[in-house]
């Protein structure tokens, strides 16, 4: 009898937990639809957008789950770092690759390394160096140098969500393409900095231990790029050889979607980049794959990768606001707020001066290898360009639970310090410098009034599905075609103009060999039904 009443004592508290599961997925879900909502209705506000939305809605959630819990718990859901890095960051990124405008994407892509590669590791110095000089003055004594090195690849760590929904990819294709690709070539060097710190003795460096980590760096970053490039070229190979789209359009972005997230799960596996492979992937797929399948299919995938892109980010939001009022992690910090509040102050100080560090000099050195003045960084675009680098957000706040927590949860005063000051520098930041965002684009970079003429879309990449209606012949990159201009062969060409230059020999490379084999616009073959049956008849 005590075994038979034990077995169902189990078994309802196994049904009672499942039901509260259900119940906090209605709500997140209910509260996700209310996000989406709420967005829509305040889209013209001269302030907020559908980020900051969603962290308010999250922040009042979870007021009011504290509130009927009793001050027990906020949240419905725990953060996790795994959540966040394997199911909901994939998407953003994939979109993001498949959506970009590749020509002004590469066309900047110096510069795009220098903010997003070499200014990330001259921000997390500078903030490194900080919390090494003022934590101890504050009382922060048991950390460690990984530990200080560790911080400062948290904060290198940006989220430039908010910026990137005011900019218009159309109407400063410069400044989007800049905020765009620093923004994800950060969150990837952040991410495998912050991994190859961990793997790392620090506490006995010596130039051979150094040289070995630059060395698997440089490795991490080559590798996670090669493997979302082959995975693409594999998708495109197979989808053009096989051309699902005749019998089922529905294999094809099936398809497209597996293939996608198996690229950012093989890099996990083999321990790269994740973030990287899945967003090079992207961009390979909307060059090559995205034209070898059905029209019906090319809508759908457009529609469906960019709606997990918005839900997963909408999502993110909401979750970090709710997760932000954890008990548990500020009951650690109550006798001791004022050093709580001193580490977020300087911390946030250590971010503004970090990122002015690098965006102010490199720009500079970016404009001395540009002749046309219309492609320098003007100042106030890099006053943009820097501000949209000081929001904080998800990847800061999955590394800082990584590094200082166990399972969520964390018993290490200065470990919960850190924790609680994280969540106050990516509320701080996201709010603050969220809501001032719109009003300084407006000051800074007032919009024209629109006229004829004034922007391209390139039908090349998904974003684009309806031709321009501009006159004028176009390429195979949705480029107008000008007359030829004489320029210089060879070394010269390469020294004069290396942009253009490499662009050209790539675009002869692509067409003789890459676009037969994978296809792409304009070489695909013949098939009943398929995307070339246009230019056919």
């Amino acid at each position: 009898m005590e075994a038979s009443s034990a077995a169902l004592l189990r078994a309802q508290s196994l049904f009672m937990s499942d039901h509260q599961s259900v119940v906090s997925l209605n709500l997140f879900v209910a509260l996700l639809c209310g996000c989406i909502v709420t967005g829509h209705l305040l889209e013209e506000n001269r302030w907020m957008n559908e980020s900051i939305t969603a962290l308010l809605i999250g922040l009042c959630t979870g007021i009011i789950i504290l509130l009927v819990s009793g001050m027990k718990s906020s949240h419905l859901l725990v953060f996790s770092e795994d959540l966040f890095f394997i199911y909901l960051l994939p998407p953003i990124i994939f979109n993001a690759g498949f959506q970009v405008k590749k020509k002004q994407f590469f066309r900047n892509f110096s510069t795009i390394m220098l903010f997003g590669a070499v200014g990330t590791l001259i921000s997390c110095a500078v903030i490194s160096l900080g919390v090494i000089l003022f934590f101890k003055k504050i009382g922060i004594d048991s950390l460690d140098i990984g530990d200080f090195l560790a911080i400062g690849a948290i904060f290198a760590a940006t989220d430039s969500v908010c910026t990137l929904q005011v900019l218009n990819q159309d109407e400063t294709p410069l400044l989007y393409s800049l905020v765009f690709g620093e923004g994800v070539v950060n969150d990837a060097t952040s991410v495998v900095l912050f991994n190859a710190l961990q793997s790392f003795d620090l506490n006995h460096m010596d130039p051979k231990i150094t040289l070995h980590f630059i060395g698997n760096f440089l490795y991490l970053f080559f590798t996670s790029t090669m493997l979302g490039v082959l995975t693409g070229l594999l998708s495109a190979y197979i989808i053009k050889k096989l051309y699902f789209g005749r019998h089922s359009t529905d294999r094809e972005v099936a398809l497209m979607i597996l293939m996608a997230y198996l690229s950012y799960t093989m890099a996990e596996l083999f321990y790269l980049s994740g973030i990287l492979t899945v967003f090079f992937c992207g961009i390979v797929m909307s060059h090559y794959t995205w034209h070898n399948v059905t029209e019906s299919s090319r809508v759908t995938t457009k529609h469906a990768f960019a709606t997990l892109s918005f839900i997963t980010e909408t999502f993110i939001f909401l979750y970090v606001g709710m997760d932000a009022l954890d008990i548990e992690k500020w009951r650690f910090v109550s006798n001791r707020p004022g050093t709580s509040i001193a580490i977020s102050g300087v911390l946030l100080a250590l971010v503004l001066v970090g990122r002015a560090a690098f965006v102010f000099p490199l720009s500079f050195l970016s404009n001395l290898g540009k002749k046309n003045p219309s492609e320098r960084i003007s100042f106030r675009q890099q006053v943009i360009i820097w501000w949209a680098g000081l929001m904080r957000g998800a990847v800061s706040m999955a590394l800082a639970y990584n590094k200082f927590t166990s399972a969520g949860h964390t018993h290490v005063r200065d470990n919960a310090i850190m924790i609680t000051s994280t969540i106050t520098v990516v509320l701080f930041s996201t709010m603050v410098f969220g809501l001032m965002t719109k009003p300084l684009i407006r000051l800074l970079l007032p919009q024209p009034k629109h006229g004829a003429g004034t922007s391209f879309s390139d039908p090349s990449t998904p974003k684009s599905l309806v031709n321009s209606l501009l006159g004028g012949e176009r390429d195979s990159e949705g480029e107008l075609l000008l007359p030829e201009i004489s320029r210089p062969d060879g070394l010269r060409a390469l020294l004069t103009t290396p942009t253009s230059t490499v662009h050209c020999y790539w675009r002869k490379f692509d067409d003789a060999f890459m676009r037969p084999v994978f296809g792409g616009r304009g070489f695909v073959p013949f098939v009943p039904g398929s995307p070339t049956r246009r230019s056919e008849s």
